[in-house]
């Protein structure tokens, strides 16, 4: 399997769409113009390719001096375990270098995941949640 990374383009709406699913991320994936929106005002979208079809996503929202919050990182399932995630994350700290903070919310079933691929669990953090 021959993956290809960009950083050059965002995926359509419904191919994001497609592998929120697969991959099992929560997102509003009923609500095709919330999606559109979230990615409309991203500024690092890196993104993996097997031929034409989407396979993973990582989309963060950074000032590519200070910090980067990775809102969401997503691989279709038959292609989770293959290091898609790892070098999503990879692209996007190469992206935004050694100065900036790479943050992220875990959910509950990846918390095994991210220290696996280099993050550190932190417990000085605070939140105030959706409503919606």
């Amino acid at each position: 399997m021959y993956i290809t990374y960009h950083i050059d383009r965002t995926p359509d709406t419904k191919d994001i769409v497609d592998v929120y699913r697969s991959s099992g991320i929560k997102r509003p994936v009923d609500d095709s113009d919330r999606i559109a929106k979230m990615y409309a005002n991203s500024n690092l979208i890196v993104t993996a390719w097997a031929g034409n079809e989407l396979v993973g996503i990582a989309r963060s929202l950074t000032d590519f001096c200070y910090c980067c919050y990775l809102s969401d990182l997503a691989v279709r399932r038959e292609y989770q375990k293959a290091g898609i995630g790892k070098k999503l994350i990879a692209i996007t700290r190469e992206i935004t270098g050694d100065q900036v903070a790479l943050i992220l919310l875990s959910a509950p079933a990846a918390m095994d995941y991210y220290p696996k691929v280099g993050f550190d669990k932190i417990d000085n953090g605070y939140m105030i949640k959706r409503t919606q």
